[in-house]
């Protein structure tokens, strides 16, 4: 079983998540030691965006579980914005969007998802209903007192791209996350100026948005293959 899936992923794959969990664990080391939910769930993280490069379903389960850790680890933050996210849209849309790829394969191979290119329409959908969560949410997290609540308003814009063009299985989901992890990355460097442990957590994106950049590489790859 380990031989097989470690036969699975390319060596650059394999590095690459080798790399991101090294520096996820030697800033853990270095900055927290405390929060080993924080380093559990980067650990998770990371190796659901491998999965997730390779149009593997198993990479949504496991972002499924990431987003109900990274909603415990936002509220004891109080990025309120980052819990509602993740715990009540992102969680729910990653499991949406596993349907979808699961009735989608790549032929008799349910390992990989089909590849889809999005619509006209979707042009129009998804900056529409950003448009409005993105409204409602800033309403929301204002409510709250949100930490940094210009920064958390527009992590809500770029997860609800990322999840929506992932349920859409278009190879610009990743770009998404990518643009997403940019903005966590500026959201967890502002809270580790209040508490250095969180510097972890922040290194934790910087590898997310690695993954996310070489997912987009690794679709536009499956995209070729499978147009022929």
């Amino acid at each position: 079983m380990i031989k097989r899936l470690f036969n699975y992923f390319t060596t650059t794959e394999k590095l690459i998540w080798i790399c991101s969990c090294t520096a996820i664990t030697v800033f853990f080391i270095i900055f927290d030691r405390n929060s080993f939910l924080s380093l559990f769930a980067s650990l998770l993280g990371a190796t659901s965006l491998i999965f997730c490069a390779k149009g593997n379903p198993a990479g949504l389960v496991i972002m499924i579980v990431f987003s109900v850790l990274y909603g415990i680890i936002s509220y004891s933050f109080c990025y309120y914005g980052e819990m509602i996210t993740y715990v009540f849209m992102t969680l729910p849309m990653s499991a949406y969007s596993l349907i979808c790829w699961l009735r989608n394969p790549y032929g008799n191979n349910k390992s990989e998802v089909r590849v889809s290119n999005i619509g006209k329409t979707d042009f129009i959908i998804l900056p529409l209903t950003a448009i409005l969560i993105t409204t409602a949410f800033y309403f929301i997290l204002e409510y709250f007192n949100t930490a940094n609540l210009m920064l958390s308003t527009l992590s809500v814009t770029t997860s609800y791209a990322a999840v929506y063009l992932t349920a859409r299985r278009s190879p610009l989901y990743a770009l998404a996350y990518a643009a997403n992890d940019i903005v966590l990355i500026g959201l967890w460097a502002l809270a580790s100026t209040e508490d250095i442990s969180y510097i972890s957590v922040t290194v934790c994106f910087a590898a997310f948005l690695i993954n996310d950049i070489y997912g987009y590489i690794s679709w536009n790859r499956m995209k070729r293959k499978q147009a022929q």
